[in-house]
């Protein structure tokens, strides 16, 4: 049998996202309800759902080749010097972005600050970074385990304010809480074991991989744009384009017109399409791109 390697997939929130991003990637990862090793279209890759907690120590271990999962569990497991790191993706449950730890209280809490937490009862799924960010700041609280439903006991009075995960702070708001300080920001990040970065086969497979999700990634904030224009507006129309190099220009057949493509961010297009047709762009078109290597 042909080498294999051992992939986390992790459980949970990130689940769903990175197994479509795996998707646009060009792996194609069947998870069924119920089983913890989902299939994929690559024999050389072995998956497992593994949950974001586990992930670090599994790579440090050599249990598993490489996964993925946020900064703030590679801290909380105490496994930076542990796992090799090839980098950030940048995405979460619903975002092509991270997250944040945040300090929540009620929101007519007196408590405004981190230090006003001092001799007071938080709880926490982060439990470890927690307390050691904590006491950098020279704050001594009771810091309590919570094994879930971690903003209830907040807002049930049970604890006088808890540190949670959050992307948008909707659902804080939604409760009635507020947040009282930014702890931590976490992001995705692709690890994986020393033990399989030093076999030249492994690591060629883990770096393809990260190659391609990457590229995956950067392809979501960008579009590509086709035009048409005449040889008299092509300086002030190009002039407005952006692009990774510089755009594309082709002659048409029509006598002194021109067709131009080129890669722009997304969040641009709003604000370029106009300027091009006052221009003098005309027949603008818009792609969606899989990778951008």
């Amino acid at each position: 049998m042909s080498q294999q390697l051992k992939l986390g997939i992790p459980k949970g929130s990130l689940q769903k996202s990175t197994i479509d991003l795996f998707a646009q990637a060009g792996w194609n990862i069947q998870d069924r309800s119920r089983n913890y090793f989902p299939s994929i279209d690559d024999p050389e890759i072995n998956c497992a759902l593994v949950k974001p907690q586990e992930m670090a120590p599994f790579c440090a271990d050599g249990t598993l080749d490489v996964g993925l999962t946020g900064y703030d569990w590679i801290l909380e497991q105490n496994c930076e010097d542990k796992i090799h790191e090839l980098g950030v993706l940048e995405y979460s449950k619903s975002s092509d972005h991270g997250c944040r730890w945040v300090v929540v209280v009620p929101k007519d809490s007196p408590i405004q600050k981190l230090e006003d937490l001092h001799g007071k009862k938080v709880a926490t799924e982060l439990i470890n970074t927690t307390k050691r960010l904590f006491t950098e700041r020279g704050v001594e609280a009771e810091i309590h385990y919570s094994w879930g439903a971690t903003e209830a006991k907040v807002v049930e009075g049970l604890m006088d304010a808890v540190v949670e995960i959050t992307e948008t702070g909707s659902t804080i708001r939604a409760h009635g809480l507020r947040v009282v300080e930014d702890l931590l920001y976490t992001n995705t990040r692709m690890i994986a074991s020393p033990e399989a970065m030093r076999d030249p086969w492994k690591r060629a497979k883990i770096e393809q991989l990260h190659l391609m999700l990457n590229a995956s990634l950067k392809a979501r904030l960008k579009a590509m744009i086709k035009l048409n224009v005449s040889d008299d507006n092509l300086e002030a129309v190009c002039q407005l384009l952006p692009s990774l190099h510089a755009p594309t220009v082709n002659r048409l057949n029509a006598k002194g017109w021109n067709a131009v493509e080129t890669v722009v961010d997304r969040k641009a297009i709003r604000d370029l399409v106009p300027k091009l047709v006052s221009a003098g762009a005309e027949g603008i078109v818009e792609y969606d791109l899989k990778k951008v290597v």
